[in-house]
C-alpha cells in the first residue's frame, strides 16, 4: 500500500495514486493520500469515518490504476478484502457468513452518475443459502439476488437494461404488482430465475457463480466505465482532464431492502433550488440505494420516514448538520436506513442553481460556517442577470390550468418543442428550436440530449436522481415523476391529462410549481431584490453594478 501526496486532480503522477487505503471507524484519516487519490467519495469517507460518523467499512484502489487497470494485480488489494473481511466477521463467498459488497467509481471531482456501481457483488447459489441464514430474511436473499443478475449483467456483461426490465414486467404481470416491492419472496425467486437465462441468452454464457471472480470483474468494470460515452461528455463539458481517473471503492453491503424500517435515500442539507436552510430529502422503503440515484423509479419526501422512523430522522439531521459545519458547505448526501440503523454512504458538496449559491453563501456566513472571504469567492460571479427567476404569468389574471404535475428537482420556466431523443434534438436544435426532452426515466444516458434542451421531464425518476442534479447543475428546469405522463416512442406521442401531444409541439414547464402546460405560457422575469441586497453588503458593491 505505497504513498501519495495530494496534490491538485490529475496532477499527482499516475504511479503515485496507485495506492489502496482501508476505510473504517477505527483507521486514522490518509495523511499521505487525498482526493488526487482516493477520489473525492472515498476521500470524504475517511473523512466521515475520522468524525465518528455511521460508515460501513471500505478499501479504496486508488485513481492511479485507472490509466492502466491491467497493471493492477489481485495481490495489490488482496490484503484489504482480509482486512475487511476480520473487521466484518464475514468471508467473501462463504458458504455460512458471506460478506457481500458494493463496488463505486469516485473521480477526484466530483460526475454525478458518470460511471457505473455493482451492489450486492459476492452472491452466488453458494452464498444465497448463507445469507438466508444470517439475515433470517428470504425476501431479502432473493430480492438481492435478481438485483444483482441484472446489474452485473447490465454493467459487466453489458446486457441492455430492457432486457432484465421486461423480465420484471412479467412477473409484476403475472402476481398483479404494480413495482418489485410488492412482490414476494417466490416472486423474487421466479425473478431471479427469469433473469438467470436472459443472462445465459444475451451474455451467451451462465452467470458467474465464483465470489471472487465477480469482485475482481467489477472492479475492472468500474474503472472500464471511466471511459464511456457519458463521462466523456460529461468531462468535456466541465473542462476535466482525462488523465484524473476514477478510484473504486469496495464496501460492506448495508441493504435497505431488508424490511422493517429499512430503506434508502439521497438528500442535500439545503434546497438546492432555493437555498432554503431545510434538508431536501428522497427516500423509498425496502429499497437500495441505486433505486433513487438511477433515475428508473420514483421517490418520494422524507415525512413518511419522519414519521415512521423519528429517531432514525433525527440522527440524520444531527449527521448532516456535522457534515455541513465539517465540509463548510451545503452537502449532498446518500445514506441507507437497516432494520432501524441508519449507515452514511457518500456526501459531497451540492449542485445548486445560482440563486441557492447565494443563499447557501450567505446563510453560512451569517451561521460561522465560513468565514466572509469565503462567502465573496462563491458569489464573486453572481448579479441579478444570474440571479433572475422566471415565472408563469397569468393571462388576464386567469390561472392556467395544468395538464399535470410532477416533483420539481429544478426551478424556473422553460418552453419549447416536444423531443423523445437525442438525434431529433441536434436537429431541431440546428434549425434554432428551444426543446423540452421527455424521457422515460431521468437517466444520465441522456445527457448529451439534455445539454441540447431547456428543460427535462421524466415519467419516472426522483429529485435527487443523477440525471436531475445533472440538469440542475446545467440550469435545467427539471421535473420527474410524472405518474400521469404516457410515452409512445413507436408513435411519437405522450398522453397526459387526457391530451395528447406529439413530437414537435410546444410544452411548458412550470418547475416552481411543478406544473406542466400544452403551448408556450407566458412568463415574467424575476429577480430576489433580497439576495442582492445582502450581495451588495458582502462585496460592497451598489446595486447598479449588482444588476448591470
Amino acid at each position: 500500500m505505497s504513498a501519495c501526496a495530494d496534490t491538485a486532480a490529475g496532477a499527482t503522477p499516475a504511479d503515485a495514486r496507485r495506492v489502496v487505503r482501508l476505510v473504517h471507524a477505527d483507521a486514522p484519516l490518509p495523511a499521505d493520500c487525498g482526493a488526487a487519490a482516493l477520489g473525492s467519495k472515498a476521500w470524504n469517507l475517511a473523512r466521515m469515518a475520522a468524525l465518528g460518523l455511521p460508515v460501513p467499512p471500505a478499501f479504496v484502489i486508488g485513481t492511479g490504476w485507472c490509466a492502466e487497470p491491467g497493471a493492477l494485480d489481485e495481490a495489490a488489494w488482496r490484503p484489504a478484502l482480509v482486512e475487511l473481511e476480520r473487521l466484518s466477521g464475514l468471508r467473501l463467498g462463504d458458504a455460512r457468513h458471506p460478506l457481500l459488497l458494493s463496488v463505486r467509481s469516485g473521480a477526484p471531482v466530483s460526475m454525478p452518475g458518470m460511471m457505473e456501481t455493482l451492489l450486492d457483488i459476492g452472491l452466488t447459489e453458494t452464498t444465497l443459502s448463507g445469507l438466508l441464514r444470517v439475515s433470517g430474511h428470504p425476501r431479502l436473499a432473493w430480492d438481492a439476488y435478481r438485483r444483482l443478475i441484472a446489474g452485473y449483467g447490465e454493467v459487466v456483461a453489458g446486457i441492455d437494461a430492457r432486457h432484465f426490465d421486461a423480465d420484471l414486467e412479467a412477473e409484476c404481470d403475472a402476481c398483479d404488482a404494480c413495482d418489485e416491492r410488492m412482490l414476494d419472496f417466490a416472486a423474487l425467486r421466479a425473478l431471479a430465475a427469469r433473469h438467470l437465462d436472459t443472462y445465459r441468452r444475451e451474455a451467451g454464457e451462465a452467470f458467474p457463480q465464483d465470489a471472487h471472480e465477480q469482485l475482481r470483474q467489477a472492479i475492472a468494470a468500474v474503472f472500464a466505465s471511466w471511459h464511456a460515452d457519458k463521462a466523456r461528455t460529461y468531462r468535456t463539458m466541465h473542462g476535466l482532464a482525462e488523465d484524473m481517473g476514477t478510484a473504486v471503492t469496495v464496501q460492506r453491503m448495508v441493504f435497505g431492502n431488508a424490511g422493517g424500517l429499512s430503506g434508502a435515500g439521497v438528500g442535500f442539507t439545503r434546497d438546492p433550488s432555493s437555498g432554503e436552510p431545510q434538508p431536501w430529502v428522497d427516500f423509498l422503503f425496502n429499497a437500495q440505494g441505486e433505486d433513487v440515484v438511477s433515475g428508473r423509479r420514483s421517490a418520494y419526501g422524507h415525512d413518511e420516514l419522519a414519521a415512521v422512523g423519528p429517531a432514525v430522522w433525527q440522527a440524520l439531521l444531527d449527521a448532516t448538520a456535522r457534515l455541513e459545519r465539517a465540509f463548510g458547505d451545503m452537502q449532498d448526501f446518500e445514506f441507507t436506513v437497516q432494520q432501524g440503523v441508519l449507515h452514511l454512504l457518500q456526501t459531497r458538496a451540492g449542485k445548486r442553481t445560482p440563486r441557492a449559491a447565494a443563499r447557501i453563501a450567505l446563510d453560512l456566513l451569517d451561521e460561522g460556517v465560513i468565514d466572509a472571504e469565503t462567502a465573496r469567492a462563491r458569489t464573486a460571479t453572481l448579479d441579478a442577470r444570474a440571479l433572475a427567476e422566471h415565472r408563469i404569468a397569468n393571462a388576464d389574471g386567469v390561472a392556467l390550468v395544468p395538464l399535470g404535475h410532477a416533483a420539481s428537482a429544478a426551478s424556473g420556466v422553460a418552453c419549447g418543442e416536444i423531443v423523445f431523443d437525442e438525434a431529433r434534438a441536434r436537429a431541431r436544435r440546428a434549425a434554432g428550436a428551444k426543446l423540452i426532452l421527455v424521457r422515460q426515466d431521468a437517466e444520465t444516458r441522456d445527457l448529451a440530449a439534455l445539454e441540447l434542451a431547456e428543460g427535462l421531464l421524466t415519467r419516472r425518476g426522483a429529485r435527487t436522481s443523477h440525471a436531475a442534479v445533472v440538469a440542475r447543475q446545467l440550469g435545467k428546469v427539471c421535473l420527474v415523476g410524472c405518474e400521469a405522463l404516457r410515452l409512445d416512442e413507436a408513435e411519437r406521442t405522450l398522453a397526459i391529462g387526457g391530451h395528447i401531444l406529439r413530437e414537435g409541439d410546444l410544452l411548458t414547464l412550470d418547475g416552481n410549481e411543478g406544473a406542466i402546460h400544452a403551448g408556450a405560457a407566458a412568463f415574467v422575469e424575476f429577480v430576489p431584490q433580497d439576495l442582492l441586497v445582502r450581495l451588495d453588503a458582502l462585496h460592497g458593491r451598489g446595486l447598479a453594478a449588482l444588476r448591470s
